[in-house]
């Protein structure tokens, strides 16, 4: 991981000049891989900020989006939270350059997830998504890189929602959760079904209701909200990581192999498409 994306530069709304220079560090990635990137500007409070998205495969036909946000909550590296999804799509990037799918693939890199914009319109997913539908734009579903890159082995690692669910899951951190709701629609499932086939990494299936408490957790509920397809892939965040929106949550603490392998498993699934 580039320490861009995990320094003291504090990604947070209130510094926009980190903010611009993780976004223009995106960008460039993005360029130096073939994605033909663009930023994707709006306002908040008089202030200026952007999305970068890069465009993979075929211009025409149903779009797969996979995003990730790269702003953090308060004074602190936000290594898990999230600049691991942010090297996740960095990664992707690569690969798609190398390997040109056969669908259209859109990578986002998204500022404002956090408080206090969390679950607002001032999301820079809520403007991504109601792009797409304003434009009426085929989308075929959206996957959500959030937190990938906290694990552990150690007993009573993994905490859950529902107590029992320990029962059905095991109580070790080791493994990536697909995340979806009830009813989350035909490319979420189709999703699921497949990247469970990849190996090394053990992936574990969480579906719930759309009020469960974490469910909902990151930049997927906003495509949700316009009727797209759409699921998190987590290490579950702070039912696993105790950093979680600490100044501890550091690139030290991170599991760089797994994380290989989360980006591996989502990569070698998007080709299936």
């Amino acid at each position: 991981m580039d320490s861009i994306l995990a320094t003291q530069g504090w990604r947070t709304h209130q510094n926009i000049d980190a903010l611009n220079q993780v976004s223009q560090y995106i960008f460039d990635h993005f360029e130096n891989e073939g994605g033909k990137p663009n930023f994707q500007s709006y306002e908040v409070n008089l202030k200026q900020y952007r999305n970068v998205i890069a465009s993979y495969g075929p211009e025409d036909g149903p779009r797969i989006i996979v995003g990730a946000h790269y702003d953090v909550c308060g004074p602190q590296d936000g290594a898990d939270d999230n600049a691991s999804g942010i090297a996740g799509l960095l990664e992707l990037a690569r690969l798609l350059h190398q390997n040109p799918p056969q669908s259209r693939i859109d990578l986002v890199a998204y500022t404002l997830e956090e408080p206090p914009f969390f679950r607002s319109e001032k999301m820079g997913s809520y403007v991504h998504a109601k792009s797409l539908y304003d434009g009426d734009t085929q989308v075929e579903g959206m996957i959500v890189l959030e937190m990938i890159g906290y694990f552990s082995d150690e007993k009573k690692s993994q905490e859950f929602p529902f107590g029992p669910l320990a029962l059905v899951y095991g109580n070790r951190g080791d493994f990536i959760t697909v995340v979806k709701k009830f009813g989350a629609g035909k490319f979420a499932r189709r999703i699921n079904r497949r990247i469970r086939t990849k190996k090394p990494l053990r992936v574990r299936t969480f579906t719930g209701p759309k009020r469960l408490p974490g469910i909902d957790f990151s930049d997927h509920l906003n495509y949700w909200a316009f009727g797209y397809s759409a699921l998190m892939i987590t290490n579950s965040a702070f039912y696993r990581n105790k950093n979680y929106h600490e100044p501890t949550d550091t690139k030290e603490t991170l599991d760089f192999k797994k994380m290989a392998q989360v980006v591996d498993l989502v990569f070698n699934t998007l080709r299936t498409f």
